[in-house]
C-alpha cells in the first residue's frame, strides 16, 4: 500500500494535536479503549467535547502544559493510502525537533489560528519546509467557528501567506489552504455544512489525491554502500554483493557505474531483492547489486552512473541548523556523516546567521542551539556530494560530537 509521509506545525494553541486526533478519530484508527480514555480525561478536566489532542500528546509535560515538545510519530490508513504524521513541535526553542520530523516528509500541514493570523511562528515553520524542499504544503486555517466562519478572515489569511510565499527561494512549493475546525470536524475528513462558501476537498480528501510518488527525486543516481555481503555458505562461496538504498534514479543491469572515491569502473552484472532478481531498480529501492569485475568496494563506498559523477571536494559551504547546547565556533572539530562515510570536520567560518522571519541575514561568531546559519567546513579527506537542492539524498550530512557521541548538527549542502 502506497505510504505518504506528513510533517505538521503550528504555533501554541493553534489545534494541532486536536487536528491529528480528530484525523485518526474520522479514519477509525482509534482503539475503543483509546476512545474510552478520551472521554474519561475530556469529563475529568470539565469539557463537554471529547478532546481529542490527547490522543497524540503521550508525554506527561505535553498533557499538564496543553503544548507538544517532542516529535511524535502517528500511523493511520484509510482505504487507498497509510500515513505516517510527524507531529512536530511549533517553539522556537524545539525548531531543531521540527527540522528532524519534517525532514524526511514529503508533504506539511501547517496550522494557522483564524483570530491570530500569521504570527512569527508562522514564518518559522514556512522557512523550514522551504528549506527542506517539501513540494506540498497544506495550510489549514483552523478554529474558525471562534470567527463566525468568516471568509475574509481566511481570504485575509491566504494573501499573507502568499505574500510569505513571494519572499521564498524555493518556487517549486505547491499550496493548498483549507479553512478548517479541528475541534468540531469541519473540512477534516468531512465537509463543514457551515462554511458554504468554501468550495474546496476537506484535509483528508486532499491528501487521499496527493500521491507520494510525485515526490520521487528526478536527479541523478546514487548508491551508498551499507554492506558488503559474502555468504558463508558453500553455494555462494563465490558470491559478493554490495547492498545498499538508491537515490535519485534507477539502475539497471548493464548500467556502466564508478565507485568512488576509487574511481574504478564496472558494469552491473545483477540487481538482488531478497530471492528475487531484478533487470531494473528505481530510487527509493533497497537491493543488493553484483558487478562484473572483482574491484575493491566497502561500506561507505558510492556507486553512480560513469557519466553522472558528483563534485568532488574537501571543502563544503552549507547551511546548519545547529541542535546542541554547545555553540557552534570556528575551529570545532566534529566527525561528519555524508551518507555511510564518515570523515573528521572542521569548522572553518560561520558566513551568516539566517533569519527564519525572513527578515534577512546578519554576521555571527558562533551559531547557538537551534539557530540556522550558512557555514563553510574543511574535511580530512575528500567526498563526493551534489547541493541539497538538486539531489536531497547525497546532499545533506549530520555532525557528531566526538566527545559525547550525539548529533550536533544538520547540514544542507549549499
Amino acid at each position: 500500500m502506497e505510504v505518504l509521509k506528513i510533517a505538521t506545525a503550528g504555533s501554541v494553541d493553534d489545534g494541532k494535536s486536536t487536528l491529528i486526533g480528530r484525523l485518526l478519530y474520522d479514519t477509525h484508527s482509534l482503539t475503543s479503549d483509546k476512545i474510552e480514555a478520551i472521554e474519561k480525561s475530556s469529563r475529568k478536566n470539565g469539557l463537554d467535547y471529547l478532546d481529542f489532542s490527547l490522543a497524540t500528546d503521550g508525554l506527561v509535560a505535553e498533557r499538564e502544559q496543553g503544548i507538544t515538545i517532542d516529535v511524535a510519530h502517528i500511523y493511520f490508513s484509510t482505504k487507498n493510502k497509510s500515513y505516517i504524521i510527524a507531529d512536530t513541535p511549533g517553539h522556537v526553542e524545539y525548531t531543531r525537533n521540527m527540522v528532524t520530523g519534517a525532514s524526511t516528509s514529503q508533504a506539511s500541514i501547517i496550522l494557522i489560528d483564524a483570530r491570530k493570523g500569521v504570527i512569527e511562528q508562522t514564518y518559522r515553520h514556512f522557512f523550514i519546509n522551504n528549506l527542506l524542499r517539501v513540494k506540498e504544503v497544506i495550510v489549514a486555517v483552523n478554529k474558525m467557528d471562534l470567527v463566525n466562519y468568516s471568509e475574509g478572515v481566511f481570504n485575509e489569511i491566504v494573501s499573507d501567506i502568499k505574500d510569505l510565499q513571494s519572499k521564498s527561494e524555493f518556487k517549486e512549493q505547491q499550496l493548498t489552504f483549507i479553512p478548517v475546525s479541528a475541534l468540531w470536524g469541519e473540512n477534516i475528513a468531512e465537509k463543514s455544512r457551515e462554511m458554504p462558501w468554501y468550495q474546496g476537498d476537506t484535509i483528508l480528501e486532499h491528501l487521499e489525491q496527493v500521491s507520494s510518488g510525485n515526490f520521487e527525486e528526478q536527479a541523478q543516481t546514487r548508491f551508498s554502500i551499507q554492506t558488503v555481503i559474502r555468504p558463508k555458505t558453500e553455494k555462494h562461496h563465490d558470491f559478493r554483493g554490495y547492498a545498499g538504498k538508491i537515490t535519485g534514479g534507477s539502475l539497471k543491469v548493464g548500467d556502466k557505474v564508478t565507485v568512488l572515491p576509487s574511481l574504478t569502473s564496472s558494469v552491473i552484472r545483477k540487481i538482488h531483492f531478497f530471492d528475487e532478481q531484478f533487470e531494473e531498480a528505481p530510487a527509493g529501492s533497497s537491493v543488493t547489486i553484483t558487478l562484473k569485475d572483482d574491484i575493491n568496494v566497502a561500506r561507505g563506498d558510492m556507486l553512480v552512473k560513469s557519466n553522472e559523477i558528483p563534485q568532488q571536494s574537501k571543502t563544503l559551504n552549507a547551511t546548519i541548523c545547529w541542535m546542541d547546547g554547545k555553540a557552534l565556533s570556528p575551529g570545532n572539530k566534529y566527525l561528519l556523516q555524508h551518507n555511510t562515510n564518515e570523515i573528521l570536520a572542521k569548522i572553518d567560518k560561520i558566513e551568516t546567521h539566517i533569519a527564519t522571519d525572513y527578515a534577512g541575514v546578519n554576521t555571527s561568531s558562533v551559531l547557538k542551539m537551534n539557530e540556522i546559519g550558512k557555514v563553510s567546513i574543511l574535511l580530512s579527506k575528500s567526498i563526493f556530494s551534489d547541493s541539497y537542492a538538486s539531489n536531497k539524498a547525497n546532499g545533506r550530512f549530520i555532525l557528531i560530537d566526538t566527545q559525547t557521541n550525539t548529533t550536533a548538527g544538520v547540514g544542507f549542502i549549499n
